[in-house]
């Protein structure tokens, strides 16, 4: 073989030994940035999972604490009825006590003027407990709204600090 030919060989020998160099630096880059890239999407999802699990267990909190102003709500909505029904029973006690004594003033006497002063007694005595019977129910309606309003308000307010807290 002529000395060109070993060299051209030679040549292309180390040329070819360049080329398999470069290949095999390429695929190990290759392979080191898969690496990384297949970590740093792990530690994404890791993250990611994190995130949910706080983001749930706050939602499942604030969804507890809203669920514990509302039963509080009702707690207190059924002690304010109840305590309401004993109002309405004590009013109807009284209105009866009104009834009996409106008829003990108008009991039948012998005088004419007693009748008559009787009589003008009974009637008024009949506006007072008319106009005491209307005051009081009026009064028992509006204790049951502002006692509803009152439990509702603190309820959206509890609702709302345990949003924000």
């Amino acid at each position: 073989m002529s000395a060109w030919t070993v060299r051209s060989i030679v040549l292309l020998a180390l040329l070819g030994s360049y080329w398999l160099v470069y290949q095999h630096g390429r695929t190990v880059e290759r392979a080191e940035a898969a690496t990384a890239s297949a970590q740093r999407d792990s530690g994404d999802r890791l993250s990611e999972l994190i995130g949910e699990r706080a983001a749930r267990k706050e939602e499942q909190r604030r969804a507890q604490a809203q669920e514990e102003a509302r039963a509080h709500a009702q707690e207190e909505r059924t002690i304010a009825d109840a305590g309401a029904a004993g109002v309405d029973a004590a009013g109807q006690r009284l209105q009866h006590e009104g009834a009996k004594l409106a008829a003990a003033v108008s009991c039948p006497g012998t005088d004419t003027s007693a009748i008559a002063r009787g009589q003008a007694a009974t009637r008024a005595a009949m506006v007072l407990s008319e106009l005491r019977d209307r005051a009081d129910a009026r009064a028992g309606e509006l204790a049951k709204a502002y006692d509803r309003a009152r439990i509702a308000g603190q309820a959206c307010e509890a609702s709302y600090n345990a949003l924000i807290n």
